[in-house]
Formats: structure tokens, sequence, C-alpha cells
């Protein structure tokens, strides 16, 4: 399995970094130690003091394919989720001075916590769905697809070119504003649209 992240797909987020807005979708992986194991808590990890929520919509690859056409792409993939991309965001601003990879601040460890997935068909268009994450009861995300710089079937096609994408594979779409830190004795609760699809504590 792989973990094919999305980075600075949607403008008020690339805004609220002082990022620049990419000509190609920025890509970036986790590896699949960065799931948490099943109900396990998010453990804050010892080297950041600066870890940040970023909740996006997930996509599961169902089948193999490479250099995917993005008409046919929507045969690729027939569920969809909810996670969290974890972000140690002082490890990554100093990696990032550098000029360096963001693995360290992106996919350590318990990093990439995930929701089941539902079939695509329980949303009439996948182009708008809303989707948010509640920290402690309160709201601090909320994006919809339609805000998205690349749409999914254009990131499948796109990421197809580079790597050969396999049956369980899944993809992070990319966050909307409002990502900030969490402490520890949270709870994170995400949804799509108004259906509660992941909750844990950070411990």
């Amino acid at each position: 399995m792989k973990l094919i992240c999305v980075g600075r797909n949607y403008v008020e987020h690339i805004r609220e970094l002082n990022n620049e807005q990419p000509d190609d979708p920025v890509i970036f992986m986790k590896p699949e130690t960065a799931i948490p194991l099943k109900n396990e808590p998010f453990f804050y990890p010892d080297f950041s003091n600066d870890v940040h929520h970023e909740v996006e919509i997930l996509v599961k690859i169902n089948r193999v394919g490479k250099n995917i056409d993005e008409k046919f792409a929507h045969k690729y993939y027939d569920e969809i989720g909810v996670g969290i991309d974890f972000t140690a965001r002082d490890v990554q601003s100093k990696l990032k001075a550098k000029g360096l990879p963001w693995e360290l601040a992106k996919g350590f460890n318990g990093s990439a916590p995930i929701s089941q997935f539902v079939p695509k068909t329980d949303f009439p268009d996948l182009q708008n769905v809303n989707f948010r994450l509640d920290v402690n009861g309160a709201t601090r995300q909320q994006g919809n697809t339609s805000l998205m710089l690349f749409k999914i079937d254009y990131l499948i096609s796109f990421v197809s070119r580079y790597f050969l994408l396999q049956q369980g594979d899944i993809l992070f779409t990319g966050t909307p504003k409002g990502v900030g830190p969490v402490q520890v004795g949270d709870r994170l609760t995400a949804y799509i649209e108004d259906r509660p699809m992941l909750t844990f504590d950070v411990k």
C-alpha cells in the first residue's frame, strides 16, 4: 500500500501558509506505518512542539493502472473516506528552509489516521462534497471538494504517470484552510457531509 499525498490543493490553505500556488500537483508520500493501528490514539511525537491537523478527503484505488487517461480515472476508485495528514510544522519549516524533503515532518509513525471507506455512489457529485474536522466539539476546518485546484480524476491521471497505482493505494487529496495545532488531550472527529467518519484522541 502507498499513501500518496497532495499538497497545496486549496487556494485558501496555500495563502494561510504563504506558499506559492503550484502549476502542477505537489506530491509527497507517507509510508504505510503512518496509519495508526485500529482504534489507536494519535501519540504526540517527542521531536516536535507544533503538530498540525490537516483534514483531507481520501480516495482508495481499486485496480492496477499507470498512465491513466483522465477520462478513465473514475474507473480506478469506487470508495472515498476522510483522514488527517498530521504535520510536524516546526520540523517541516526547518526542512523547507534548507530545500530538503518533507518526509520527517509528514511520514512519521501514526501521522495518517484514516476512516473507513464508503461507496462514492453515496454522493451525487464527488466535486461537491462537504467535509470538516472538529476538535473538542468545535469546528476547526471546513472544506468542499469543489474548491480543489486539481480535481480527483486529474490527480489520479497525474500520479499514474510517475507511480504504478495498485489496489489498496490511498490518495490524500489536499487540505482546506484552517490547519492548526493539536494538543495532548484533544479529541478529533472528522466528517464527510454530516456523517462522523473518524474519531480519536491525542495522547
